[in-house]
């Protein structure tokens, strides 16, 4: 196990998934400190949300290995689940539209008191349990950067009424309130606006700075994110490069990945017209069929 107070340190080579139709992704190494930003890049189709759950002990893996807080993967799947948590990821880890806001808090503040809490935490007077939910709830809200107030209906609004960022802010709050030591984030520039995108990322960045590791799915990585590809064998995270110092000055030290800031179906990206399908993405969609197998 890694010593790190929060984050996991997340680690992988030659990793590939493969279903009965082939491969879902293959050959991908990472190489993440606690706390960094991780983006998984590649087209729709490549098995990028297959490595995200598989890195998150939610599929089981085929091939090479992976470490995540010092757990090994496949090997202690279960426990690399109760430290990580999940932001939306279609078709496994969906906002429910009929419920409202202040529904979706209430429903996850009492499943984490249920997960995490001891007998005698359990027996407290109701008044003190309702204290530590609620503060609980307005750790995750601020950490995920959504204000209630500044929503439609409030806390009110129903889920099929927010905006897209909005919604992204909210499954990001929910994930935080298991104070998880890595994050897992799909597809979080879809349908955004440019603005919106960089909205996104400074989000996950600050998340990253709080000590929380986070993995993101994204059609494009920012340049300060450890970059993580998939849809050609032999891919590698690869660090952002750093910025050119003065001649004058000597050298730095490398620096650390920057430190940023509730399960699955294949991308949520747009699709071709074609009506033929890859192998590869046939078996990221096999491969996450089998998901709950696993």
């Amino acid at each position: 196990m890694d010593s790190s107070p929060h984050g996991a340190a997340v680690t992988a080579e030659d990793f590939g998934l493969k279903g009965p139709r082939g491969w879902a992704f293959r050959g991908v190494s990472v190489a993440a400190r606690p706390g960094a930003l991780v983006a998984v890049e590649g087209p729709s189709g490549s098995g990028r949300t297959c490595l995200l759950l598989a890195l998150t002990g939610r599929m089981r893996p085929t091939e090479g290995h992976a470490e995540v807080g010092g757990l090994r993967l496949p090997k202690k799947m279960a426990a690399v689940r109760r430290m990580s948590a999940l932001g939306p990821v279609t078709g496994v880890n969906e906002l429910d539209p009929a419920f409202t806001v202040a529904e979706h808090l209430r429903e996850r503040a009492l499943l984490q008191r249920r997960l995490d809490g001891s007998l005698r935490a359990l027996l407290r007077p109701r008044a003190v349990r309702a204290a530590e939910a609620r503060a609980r709830i307005d750790a995750a809200l601020d950490a995920a950067g959504l204000d209630l107030e500044t929503l439609p209906k409030g806390a009110r609004t129903s889920v099929r009424d927010l905006e897209r960022l909005e919604g992204l802010r909210l499954s990001v709050g929910l994930a935080l309130m298991g104070r998880p030591r890595l994050l897992a984030v799909d597809d979080m520039d879809l349908k955004l606006s440019d603005a919106e995108r960089a909205q996104a990322w400074e989000l996950l960045r600050s998340v990253a700075r709080g000590g929380t590791t986070v993995l993101a799915v994204c059609s494009e990585a920012p340049d300060d994110a450890l970059r993580v590809t998939t849809g050609t064998e032999g891919a590698t995270g690869t660090a952002p490069e750093p910025e050119p110092e003065p001649e004058s000055e000597p050298e730095p030290e490398p620096e650390s990945e920057p430190r940023d800031g509730t399960e699955a179906d294949s991308e949520a990206g747009p699709e071709t017209d074609t009506e033929t399908r890859t192998d590869t993405e046939e078996g990221a969609d096999d491969a996450i069929a089998e998901t709950g197998r696993a």
